[in-house]
């Protein structure tokens, strides 16, 4: 027995020099090149299936991430980068299918090549015409992505300048211009999960990651691709659809807001120009990178918040009679109640001519009448009705918004209230206590009681908005519309918050909607306020602890005001402070 064997060592096959070592030899030999073959295979099918698994695991991954993006630019883009990287391609494009016109839209243009980007968030628009899915009336199938959206098959071209299938006339001459020679193509359909079709994907140029060459689409990863489009089409389809509700929400809450503010003829587009203010000011914030703020930043839900409680800050106002909404005058209700006082005076002015007529007549018939005593009465008379004349236009001052009533103007009205006057053996004052009471508010038309009734268009918007359902991010909006009417010293409504109590997107609507309504030029009650008095005004009420004081600084030097003038104000109103 040798030695090897002996000592257990079966590691290495004895070959010794007679026949019969030899065959041994021989078929030692063969059993390791089959060991070798047989281990080669084995690595070879773990390289596939981990590829495989990896393949899966990516797609997997890829249509995750799909899944959760809800940006519809963003996710466009995901689509065509997430598939070029997959199969290697320099450049993609991505259509979307426009059945109400019958026609493909470029949506996103990628061309590494010519370092290109158009579309999604590049912010630079794709500069191809649409495809026509019909000619003349007929399905357009000369078109390769026509023909895709069309037939719903895949189309995979290894050279493109000869193909005599389809037309490229438009495609081949675009891409030239920037200097790029389209040679292997794929062109893929997106399914939604109701098998429609709701796109096309275009990939070009797949590329040898050995060589660097172009090469033709392998039909591995063509099924690779096709599965990773039909995952990407559904989660388009989801994200129109989640578009599609946003789109209808905010057409529902502008179509309301629009309703307040047409109650009144004097304040349309108010709450549009709130929007517009309070974003400015919150897009300031994010860009200021040095103050108070500096370490303040809306990401993209709270601007989404803060817009939503824009539109909807004024929602209340849908409860409010319009009569007090658009009180012009002191005595207006449903309709101005002095013309009830000027008919009253001329009631009044004819009792008074019928008792002097009274007089007159009695006076004659005693035949004692002289011409002095006709003479006095007659001056009696006039002398009344002079002074009734002037306490009828007194109180028609009085009705006035810009009279101010102070306490002589209010005891000579209440003087002028407690004269009296018969009709129909019954005795009635000049002026009612209501009437009274209108005519004296000594500034603007409001009464205490309207007063009230306006405030509580701020707690009925709380009350409103919180019985809708408002997803987590955008919790906050009934808090934040409903408070624009706080104050920071806690004097505000509708419910007395303090400075700790008041976000600062609620200080940022506060400014926005004050603002808006000294800057109004469409409010015909008063003239149109000038930037630099306006600001003037923000100021005292920063003095007075109403609103933000480090917000009113960054709004005013960052030149917020004369910015939002220029597109919302008359020229005499823009002025330097």
């Amino acid at each position: 027995m040798n030695t090897a064997v002996e000592h257990g060592d079966d590691t290495q096959p004895h070959c010794s020099g007679n026949d019969k070592d030899r065959r041994k030899t021989k078929a030692c030999s063969r059993d390791t090149r089959l060991d070798h073959l047989l281990q080669t295979v084995v690595t070879e099918v773990k390289l596939y299936a981990f590829d495989q698994i990896s393949q899966i695991k990516r797609l997997t991954n890829i249509g995750i991430a799909l899944s959760a993006e809800k940006n519809i630019n963003r996710l466009l883009e995901k689509i065509v980068n997430e598939t070029r990287n997959m199969s290697g391609a320099d450049a993609g494009r991505l259509c979307i299918v426009n059945p109400d016109e019958k026609i493909l839209r470029f949506e996103i243009l990628q061309n590494d090549t010519v370092d290109t980007r158009m579309g999604g968030t590049s912010g630079v628009p794709v500069d191809l015409p649409p495809v026509p899915l019909q000619r003349d009336g007929a399905p357009n199938h000369a078109n390769a992505l026509s023909y895709v959206a069309l037939a719903g098959q895949i189309v995979n071209i290894s050279d493109v300048s000869n193909s005599d299938v389809f037309e490229f006339p438009d495609l081949l001459m675009h891409e030239a211009a920037m200097g790029y020679r389209p040679k292997s193509m794929l062109v893929m359909p997106m399914k939604n999960h109701e098998n429609e079709i709701i796109g096309v994907l275009q990939l070009f140029n797949a590329t040898d990651p050995d060589t660097g060459g172009v090469i033709s689409f392998s039909d591995d990863y063509v099924d690779l691709i096709a599965s990773l489009t039909s995952q990407a089409a559904v989660a388009l389809t989801n994200a129109q659809l989640i578009q599609e509700l946003k789109d209808l929400f905010y057409s529902f809450i502008k179509s309301i807001a629009t309703a307040i503010d047409a109650k009144s003829p004097y304040t349309g587009g108010h709450i549009r120009r709130v929007v517009d203010l309070s974003l400015m000011l919150a897009h300031q914030i994010n860009a200021t990178g040095e103050g108070p703020f500096a370490d303040l930043s809306f990401n993209e839900d709270e601007i989404e918040e803060l817009h939503l409680a824009a539109w909807m800050h004024d929602v209340g106002k849908i409860t409010t009679p319009e009569h007090v909404v658009d009180k012009r005058t002191r005595l207006e209700t449903i309709f101005d109640r002095i013309q009830l006082i000027e008919t009253r005076f001329d009631l009044i002015r004819s009792s008074i001519r019928l008792k002097h007529l009274r007089k007159k007549m009695a006076l004659l018939e005693t035949a004692r009448a002289s011409g002095a005593e006709l003479t006095l009465l007659d001056k009696q008379l006039d002398d009344e009705l002079n002074v009734l004349q002037e306490e009828r236009a007194f109180v028609a001052r009085c009705n006035l918004p810009s009279e101010f009533m102070n306490p002589d103007k209010v005891a000579r009205l209440e003087e002028i209230a407690r004269k009296t006057y018969e009709t129909e053996g019954k005795w009635h004052p000049y002026l009612t206590p209501d009437e009274v009471g209108n005519l004296s508010i000594p500034k603007g038309t409001i009464t205490h009681t309207e007063r009230h009734i306006i405030e509580s268009h701020a707690e009925m918007t709380l009350n409103i908005l919180k019985a809708l359902p408002f997803p987590k991010k955008y919790a906050n909006v009934p808090e934040f519309a409903s408070s624009h009417h706080e104050r920071l010293d806690g004097t505000g409504y509708p419910r007395a918050l303090s400075d700790d109590q008041l976000p600062v997107q609620v200080r940022i609507l506060a400014i926005a909607d004050v603002f808006e309504a000294l800057t109004a030029k469409d409010r015909p009650y008063k003239a149109p306020m000038k930037l630099s008095n306006a600001i003037k005004i923000l100021k005292i009420m920063m003095k007075d602890r109403h609103i933000d004081p480090d917000l009113l600084q960054l709004f005013v030097e960052s030149n917020l005001p004369k910015a939002y003038a220029e597109r919302e104000l008359s020229q005499e109103q823009i002025d330097e402070d």
